[in-house]
């Protein structure tokens, strides 16, 4: 868990005044610059991928939807979204 920092001491007086101007007394969530790409550093995208590749193939060799839902702890819906989508690119790993 990250720490919450008070920013006096890590931020000029003026910048701090500034900012009082807006928000005073109060948490501020200041995002970073460069975000990370969903699951790219655990290592969850890839995952999803390979069993989302893995739901294709077992399809496209004959097994039914009906199968592959239980044995992967999905919806008959949500394989068919898997199965039937057109390209690589689209957004198949949210659940």
């Amino acid at each position: 868990m990250k720490k919450y920092v008070n920013a006096k001491d890590i931020l000029p007086a003026q910048l701090v005044e500034e900012i009082q101007r807006y928000v005073d007394g109060t948490h501020l969530y200041i995002p970073q610059k460069l975000r990370k790409s969903w699951g790219s550093e655990s290592g969850a995208r890839q995952q999803l991928e390979i069993r989302n590749l893995e739901i294709q193939v077992s399809f496209q060799s004959g097994i039914g939807i009906e199968v592959l839902a239980p044995k992967y702890g999905l919806s008959e819906e949500r394989i068919r979204s898997i199965v039937y989508a057109k390209t690589k690119g689209t957004r198949q790993d949210k659940e």
